[in-house]
């Protein structure tokens, strides 16, 4: 039977460090850095706004993430529901009095940063289910109570994210919180139904969507229907990655992007600008890191003896696989653009934080993984 840890027996400080996933670390790294490159040639080669703001976010959440990895798994535990009802207040207030900036109303002005609530909404949801969870036993998880409670939960976010409005979001917080639930042990059958009331229910959702979220699903369809319009992003992104080749134009070489023909290239298409400049085996380069990253995270959960920290590390393991998934599979025209973010890659304040905070939970899994929860 597994013990718990008792107080003579917790790491001590040198323990904690070697305890440390030094590969998983490393990953972390690696990516961040050919962001800084990548974030220097969007800039056209200079040290500018978006390399110089990307740069310091990094290493200032990175070092953040180091810090938080030592704090015990029991307090995050513990601070699972604290942790979304913050993301949900607020996302509450940055719908009411946010700043507004290209048609949606999502962001809080923090001086030093501009927070989307609905990063950080992608990270409490997946604690907040974890913690639930925790204590749930396999043959309770689908009764009826277990599967409600979840849902509403789920269901809150969404629909606060959807009003900013953020079509993007909402469905990776959704993937996010569904994705949880199927690795706690929910049936099969309460996904296909889900799936059912998703289709039927679908030509009423897209008739509250905004006139340029509908572009965006008809241009998915059929680019070329308005190649100067809707349909000039996905069209100049596919024209990049292709002109990359097996190895690339070479760095701070690629024409889509230096001749500004690549649209919100530090941000969402930010893989489409390093695809032009690397090329295929570049590319395939960086998702081999993605996959150590992914696989060491999971690698992590399976190892943990609270089931708070496997459920968590699988959960936001899963998570970096659909985010990295959706934006790749939206700039080479696979998904319709929904603004998608690629970890650590894209440019953004908030995304990197949630991210390194998500880093820094499955750190702690790993640091304390002997320790059992109550």
């Amino acid at each position: 039977m597994l013990q718990r840890f008792s107080y003579s027996n917790k790491p001590t400080f040198f323990q904690k460090v070697r305890a440390i996933d030094y590969t998983l670390l490393v990953s972390i790294l690696l990516i961040g850095i050919i962001s800084i490159f990548a974030m220097y040639s969007t800039d056209g080669g200079e040290i500018q706004y978006h390399t110089k703001n990307h740069t310091i976010r990094f290493f200032v959440f990175f070092s953040m993430m180091i810090v938080l990895s030592f704090i015990n798994i029991k307090i995050w535990h513990s601070t699972g529901y604290l942790f979304y009802l913050i993301a949900l207040s607020l996302l509450i207030w940055a719908s009411f009095y946010g700043v507004i900036a290209s048609g949606s109303q999502r962001w809080i002005n923090l001086y030093f940063i501009n927070l989307q609530p609905s990063e950080l909404m992608k990270i409490a949801i997946i604690v907040c289910f974890a913690k639930y969870y925790h204590r749930i036993q396999i043959n309770n998880v689908n009764k009826f109570r277990n599967v409600l409670i979840p849902i509403v939960v789920l269901i809150f976010p969404i629909f606060l994210v959807m009003a900013q409005p953020d079509l993007g979001t909402s469905v990776l917080i959704a993937l996010s919180g569904i994705m949880v639930l199927w690795l706690a042990g929910l049936n099969i059958k309460y996904f296909v139904y889900s799936a059912l009331i998703f289709v039927l229910s679908a030509p009423f959702v897209i008739s509250f969507l905004k006139p340029y979220q509908k572009l965006r699903l008809l241009s998915f369809f059929n680019p070329d229907k308005d190649p100067l319009g809707a349909g000039y992003q996905i069209i100049q992104s596919k024209i990049a990655v292709g002109s990359g080749g097996l190895y690339g134009k070479g760095f701070l070489k690629g024409t889509q992007g230096y001749l500004e023909f690549l649209p919100e290239k530090h941000t969402d298409f930010i893989f489409t600008l390093f695809s032009e400049e690397f090329g295929f085996f570049g590319s395939i380069t960086l998702l081999i890191i993605y996959s150590v990253m992914i696989f060491r995270i999971i690698r992590i959960g399976s190892v943990s003896r609270n089931f708070f920290g496997r459920l968590f590390c699988y959960g936001f393991g899963s998570a970096i696989f659909i985010y990295i998934a959706v934006n790749m599979s939206m700039v080479l025209g696979l998904l319709p653009i929904v603004g998608s973010p690629l970890p650590i890659m894209s440019y953004g304040g908030s995304s990197m934080l949630a991210t390194m905070i998500g880093f820094s939970i499955v750190m702690s899994a790993k640091i304390y993984g002997r320790q059992l929860i109550s």
